[in-house]
Order: structure tokens, then sequence, then C-alpha cells
């Protein structure tokens, strides 16, 4: 796996590598919800922790667009202040794509957590987020 930052040249399967990391930031700092779905394919997945936080479940996975539309909706609502998006460059094979938020970021501490992407055909077709011990404080106290 080779370390890419903005501005890299790339081969094709790297370019959607690059898109989706730059789209899904634009979309996640805009709250746009069609511009983040339009990013994943229809059976796509997200798994994370707050998964069972914000959808009340006990499976930490959402599948399908629907399931998807509504957990990005709540997440879009319910971003705390120490949810934010600084970020030094990604790594991708042009089928995984991961970053890493930092705990420590130039403006003090942010959540922590690392991005992992499986992208087929330009889409992401199963996205998971791992939390750091900051970033599960912060959902603790919500």
């Amino acid at each position: 796996m080779s370390n890419r930052t903005e501005g890299t040249t790339m081969t094709a399967s790297n370019n959607d590598a690059e898109r989706i990391y730059r789209l899904w930031d634009e979309a996640l700092g805009h709250k746009d919800l069609e511009a983040a779905l339009a990013l994943y394919a229809p059976d796509a997945s997200i798994e994370s922790p707050l998964v069972q936080h914000l959808m009340q479940t006990r499976e930490g996975i959402v599948r399908g667009t629907d399931a998807l539309r509504t957990f990005i909706t709540r997440v879009f609502q319910t971003n705390p202040p120490q949810r934010r998006r600084f970020k030094q460059g990604f790594f991708s094979d042009g089928r995984i794509l991961t970053w890493e938020y930092p705990r420590q970021s130039p403006d003090g501490d942010q959540m922590d957590l690392v991005e992992i992407m499986e992208i087929e055909d330009g889409l992401i077709h199963r996205h998971r987020v791992y939390w750091g011990w900051y970033a599960l404080n912060v959902l603790k106290e919500s």
C-alpha cells in the first residue's frame, strides 16, 4: 500500500480513491446528504459503534441506501464539536482507502477515528470506522 496525498498522480483505481477521499470529506464538511450517498453503492454498508448508538441497534452495521440515508442524516444532525476533520493524507492500493483523524490536531483534541473504505467500480461498498479512546469517551458522554 502506498501513501497518497492530495495532488499526487495516480492510476485509474487510485483516482477513484482520491476522488472519494476528497468528495466524502466535502460532503461531511457541508453535511450534504445527497453528495455523501452518491459515493456509496446501492448495497453498501457502514460499520461503526456510532451505528449502535444512533440507531439503537445491537448490530453496528447499516446496509443499503435507505438505511444509509437514515444513518448519515442522524450523523450530520448530531456531530459534536470534537468531530473535526483534521487529517494528513490517505493510504490506498486502489481498492482499499484508509486515513486517520488523529486525536491531536493543530486546533486541539478531536475525535480519533480511522476510516476504511472498500471501493469497487468507483463506489464505496464497505465502510468501517474504528474509534479511539477519546472518540469513545465523547460518544459515552453524549
